[in-house]
């Protein structure tokens, strides 16, 4: 796995903030294939990411999952389904491109939290590319996905927050 993160580190030097995590394939054979699933069936259910923070680089600006400006995921909802690892995402800011989109999803039992975003028609076993991230401090009624990013030759960290909806 630490080879995955190296390649995706220096593939993604080429986009200044962009994820490191999204240029790694998730059929990579360093990935295990053994899942969490205590940890996915405490994830299952809705919620809503309510911050985004760069610990150590409050000034950098990041563009989240290739998708949009990683503040425009603060607010968002989030549904995952653990008994067959899929659920949905809608980015809904005020003053950000509405979005939504199916996922497919999983934590291995590395914690790598898997994430494909899936195109309208497209199956999840045709997208080859997806998103690495950490999962951490997971209780009851929030966790943190934990994405890695490269700024000036340096891997910094940026933390999404989950609170689970009422």
């Amino acid at each position: 796995m630490k080879k995955i993160i190296f390649i995706c580190m220096i593939a993604t030097m080429f986009f200044s903030c962009k994820s490191a995590s999204s240029t790694a394939s998730t059929e990579a054979p360093a990935l295990s294939t053994k899942l969490d699933r205590s940890t996915q069936v405490a994830l299952k259910g809705n919620w809503v990411l309510t911050n985004v923070s760069y610990p150590g680089s409050d000034y950098i600006k990041v563009n989240s999952f290739d998708l949009a400006d990683s503040k425009c995921f603060i607010g968002s909802t989030w549904n995952f389904i653990s008994n067959n690892n899929k659920g949905s995402m809608t980015l809904n800011a005020p003053g950000c491109t509405a979005f939504s989109s199916p996922i497919v999803w999983s934590v291995n039992n590395q914690g790598a939290f898997i994430l494909k975003i899936l195109d309208a028609g497209v199956k999840a076993k045709k997208v080859r590319e997806g998103y690495l991230l950490k999962v951490a401090g997971v209780s009851e009624s929030s966790f943190q996905l934990i994405d890695n990013i490269n700024v000036g030759g340096q891997t910094k960290d940026v933390v999404y927050q989950f609170q689970r909806a009422n």
